[in-house]
């Protein structure tokens, strides 16, 4: 993967390209951000260019021997890091099982989210995670001598997933780390992280993708037929994340189911609370029990969650009248019209702090039918402010 082939980050890139070329790679980076900015990308940019065999000034060379199996991501002294899920009635489980599949999904499309991820593998939502036992794969592997290149490179994407026995001894490899070998660690989420690893990394901070870059990236993607105009406006809903602005194209994407489902949850919680509608209590309770469904998986329930307390500060934003400070697709614009008169100062931090304490339950594994119905009465109350 070329440099060229990530969306903007030209500062990052020109930082990275710096540390090679002044021989002060260091042993252990940790690329910090957000979820789709290009940090996953950018890792596996920066292992190739380590071991480009006729790099340039900007970029790997794209051709020699390291750079062809790079373009594979199948280059013998690169490895893999990342969380899956243990198929039923397997005792355990070591990312190499999922190799193929990781590989596949990276050379598809480099962004990517988590959710995304554990769909391919399971065909569900459900958590995953590195598990203990991929400490021993990771001793093993860094045990072993360099084949063609330099340096061994381990990129390890979401080390935030990390079982705690694995990342104990991650933490003693990164204390005495092997000769010649690079960790390139990927986080979303770098405060969940062990202290102690975060402590023995270097810290890349991974700016937010800007607007107009977003909306070059989608007028040039071959596979994407969209005008300026469209492009902008998805560029605008985006937040700096080039992930949203993919999933921004597909009508029938998880965006518009979690605007379905926040729809319906409000609708329902104001027809209780101010017209003592109970039939839609009732309505409210299968909702509850619909969203703590299995099938939904803890990681859609998450990602709802946080939909949730978006829409919650545009409908505020939109209340007072600041539309320049909205980042809303049609759909949701023509909804907050009616509805954000609801979401006021007396309630806007209170529903806002009831959907991410939701979030942080279901990401506990509390009982997910609970936490909903539970959810569902806050927000009753809260609307009747």
């Amino acid at each position: 993967m070329l440099f060229a082939e990530i969306i903007a980050q030209h500062d990052i890139k020109k930082r990275l390209i710096q540390t090679v070329t002044d021989q002060r790679i260091p042993h252990a980076l940790l690329f910090r951000g957000s979820e789709g900015i290009g940090k996953l990308g950018l890792a596996i940019a920066f292992a190739q260019y380590i071991s480009c065999e006729n790099r340039s000034e900007i970029d790997s060379c794209g051709v020699c021997p390291s750079c062809i199996k790079y373009n594979k991501l199948a280059h013998p002294d690169l490895h893999f890091v990342f969380p899956v899920i243990k198929p039923a009635g397997k005792s355990t489980v070591v990312c190499d099982d999922f190799i193929a599949e990781f590989r596949q999904m990276v050379l598809q499309n480099p962004y990517f989210s988590i959710n995304d991820w554990y769909i391919k593998i399971s065909g569900d939502a459900k958590q995953g995670l590195i598990y203990s036992n991929e400490s021993d794969e990771i001793i093993r592997k860094l045990s072993l001598k360099t084949y063609e290149s330099e340096y061994k490179v381990m990129i390890i994407w979401l080390p935030e997933k990390m079982h705690q026995a694995c990342a104990n001894k991650l933490l003693k490899i990164l204390e005495e780390p092997p000769e010649k070998t690079i960790f390139l660690l990927v986080s979303d989420s770098p405060d969940e992280v062990l202290g102690t690893i975060l402590s023995r990394t270097q810290h890349l901070n991974i700016p937010q993708l800007a607007e107009n870059d977003i909306v070059i990236a989608l007028l040039q993607n071959p596979r994407i037929d969209i005008t300026q105009d469209d492009a902008l406006n998805i560029a605008r809903t985006a937040n700096g994340n080039y992930i949203n602005a993919l999933s921004a194209l597909n009508a029938g994407d998880e965006s518009k189911l979690n605007f379905d489902r926040f729809v319906s949850i409000m609708r329902m919680a104001w027809q209780v609370g101010n017209k003592k509608d109970y039939a839609s209590l009732k309505s409210l309770r299968k909702w509850a029990d619909d969203m703590a469904l299995a099938s939904i998986g803890r990681e859609r329930q998450k990602n709802f969650l946080k939909y949730a307390q978006r829409l919650t500060r545009e409908s505020f934003i939109r209340n007072i009248e600041q539309p320049e400070l909205n980042y809303m697709t049609s759909f949701e614009t023509d909804f907050t019209n009616r509805f954000s008169p609801f979401i006021n100062e007396r309630n806007v931090e209170e529903i806002s702090s009831e959907f991410a304490l939701a979030e942080r339950q279901i990401e506990q594994n509390a009982n997910a039918k609970m936490v909903f119905f539970d959810l569902t009465l806050k927000i009753i109350m809260l609307l009747k402010k």
